[in-house]
C-alpha cells in the first residue's frame, strides 16, 4: 500500500512563505537585549515578550492540532471554559519566561510545525478554534499571525518592514473573514460578493478578487488592507476606499482573525 501523497506545490509555496515570515522576525528579535523585550507594544499590557509568546503558543497549539487532535481538544475546552482570558493568559505565561528560553522555544514550535505541516497527506483536516483548517488554510492562518504580531514587535522598537508579496496570504484570508466579521458582532453578512482592488507592494501591480460588476468595491495599497483586516492601524489612517454602504460598513468591522470582535487601534493622534 503506497504512502499518502504529501501537499502540493500550491500548499509547499505557502509553508515556504510562512517559514520566511518567522525567518524575518526572528533576525529582528534574534538581536534584541533582555531589557528590549520588556518594551511595550501597541496592544495593551502587552510587551515584545507577549508578543513571541503569543506566537509560540499558537504554533504549538496548531501542532498539537496536526499531530494529537484528541489533546488539542482538551485545550479548545479550556478557551471554552476562559473565552475572555485564555489568549492573555498564554501570552502572559509565556512572557515569564527568560528571553533566551522564550525564543527557542518559539523557534523550536515554528520549525515542528513546518515539519508536521509539510508530512501531512493531501486533503488532511484540522481540528481549530473555529472550522477545521486544511494544510494551506493553517499556515495561512499562522502566517497572518506571525505578520500582524510582528508589525507590533517592529512598531515598538520603531523599525520599518519592507512589504512583501507574502501580504498576498494576508489579504485573502481577510477577505474569506468578511462574513465572519458581520456575523461575530450579530450583524447579517451582505449577500453579494464585493470587488476587492489592491495594489501589490511593487507599486505597479494589482491583486484583484470578487466579481469585476460588484456593486459593492474596496480599493487602496495591499499593505494598508492587511493592516486594518488584521486591526493594526485604524481605518482613517489608511488609503483604503469603499464605494457602497455594505462595503463602507465591513472596513468598519473587518478582522482577519477568529475570536470575539476586536476593539481595534485608535486613530493616530488620539489620546
Amino acid at each position: 500500500m503506497s504512502e499518502p501523497a504529501g501537499p502540493t506545490d500550491a500548499v509547499l509555496a505557502v509553508l515556504d512563505d510562512l517559514r520566511a515570515e518567522g525567518g524575518e522576525l526572528d533576525v529582528l528579535i534574534g538581536e534584541l537585549s533582555p531589557a528590549q523585550w520588556a518594551t511595550p507594544t501597541a496592544a495593551p499590557a502587552w510587551t515584545i515578550a507577549h508578543q513571541v509568546a503569543h506566537l509560540a503558543w499558537t504554533d504549538t497549539a496548531a501542532l498539537l492540532a496536526v499531530t494529537d487532535p484528541d489533546a488539542f481538544a482538551a485545550e479548545v475546552e479550556k478557551a471554552v471554559a476562559s473565552p475572555d482570558t485564555f489568549v492573555d493568559d498564554g501570552a502572559e505565561a509565556g512572557a515569564l519566561l527568560p528571553p533566551a528560553e522564550l525564543l527557542a522555544w518559539w523557534r523550536d514550535s515554528r520549525v515542528q510545525l513546518q515539519r508536521a505541516l509539510r508530512e501531512a497527506p493531501v486533503g488532511a483536516k484540522f481540528p481549530w478554534y473555529g472550522p477545521p483548517m486544511s494544510t494551506a488554510s493553517m499556515a495561512t492562518g499562522r502566517l497572518m499571525e506571525t505578520w500582524a504580531h510582528g508589525q507590533d514587535v517592529f512598531d515598538a522598537l520603531g523599525r520599518t518592514r519592507k512589504p512583501t508579496d507574502r501580504l498576498r496570504h494576508v489579504a485573502r484570508i481577510g477577505i474569506r473573514a468578511r462574513n465572519y466579521a458581520f456575523t461575530v458582532r450579530g450583524l447579517t453578512p451582505p449577500a453579494d460578493e464585493f470587488r476587492v482592488e489592491l495594489t501589490a507592494p511593487d507599486g505597479a501591480s494589482t491583486w484583484t478578487y470578487g466579481p469585476d460588476d460588484a456593486q459593492q468595491r474596496v480599493s487602496g495599497p495591499a499593505l494598508d488592507f492587511c493592516l486594518l483586516v488584521t486591526q493594526r492601524l485604524h481605518r482613517s489612517d489608511t488609503a483604503v476606499r469603499a464605494e457602497g454602504a455594505d462595503a463602507d460598513r465591513w472596513l468598519d468591522i473587518a478582522q482577519a482573525f477568529a475570536g470575539p470582535a476586536g476593539p481595534g487601534r485608535p486613530p493616530k493622534g488620539a489620546a
